[in-house]
């Protein structure tokens, strides 16, 4: 889709109700509910981190929304694929200043850059215990990406056309933090499979788009 396009709708998903729940449990692996309820007590005291969906245009004009595969490593998320952000510090004023922070260390966006146009619905990952919250956000200008080498494996540059097309969600097996491996909902994006809290959320932006767009 050509940007000036998209730019001149995607603002309108600020006036829209969110989904929510409606949007995860389409893209929620199959133990999830029952794990979230056990850990609702724990919920209350998460870590909180901030995200941030970035949709910008490229070199062609056309739309594009940036993920990373991040790296291998003893945790939870190692090499899976994600939005720029991470872990609230003392010093942001708020959650949407951590994931701008966050978004120009891993890839290189100046916060001066991104116009945020609304959060979207938190969500709370059990295996690390933090309550995410994801913002929506567009940059006019075609950024020039530049990888945090010590967290992050690849940039991925997904067209929004793919984002949106229904036949790139599938059904897969995948190991989890829990040492077992499971059959899940998931975006295939530039060849890598997207699942868990990220697919989540990219499920409640897809459906927000579908509004609009």
């Amino acid at each position: 889709m050509i940007f000036d396009r998209f730019l001149d709708t995607f603002v309108k998903v600020k006036h829209l109700d969110l989904f929510g729940e409606s949007s995860h449990a389409k893209m929620s692996p199959p133990y999830r509910i029952e794990l979230a309820r056990k850990m609702a007590e724990k919920a209350k005291f998460a870590k909180k981190a901030g995200v941030l969906a970035l949709f910008y245009p490229s070199l062609q004009n056309e739309t594009y929304l940036v993920l990373i595969l991040r790296k291998s490593y003893k945790g939870v998320h190692s090499a899976q694929v994600g939005f720029p952000g991470g872990k609230y510090e003392d010093e942001d004023k708020n959650l949407m200043i951590t994931a701008l922070r966050e978004a120009k260390e891993e890839v290189g966006v100046p916060e001066k850059t991104v116009k945020v146009i609304r959060d979207i619905t938190p969500l709370y990952i059990p295996p690390s215990n933090f309550m995410v919250h994801p913002y929506l956000g567009v940059s006019e200008y075609t950024p020039h990406f530049r990888k945090q080498d010590e967290e992050v494996e690849a940039i991925l540059e997904v067209n929004l056309e793919d984002f949106l097309n229904p036949t790139n969600i599938i059904k897969t097996k995948v190991p989890t933090s829990y040492n077992v491996s499971v059959e899940v909902p998931a975006f295939k994006l530039n060849g890598h499979i997207v699942w868990g809290a990220t697919a989540m959320m990219l499920g409640e932006i897809k459906d927000l788009l579908k509004e609009v767009l």
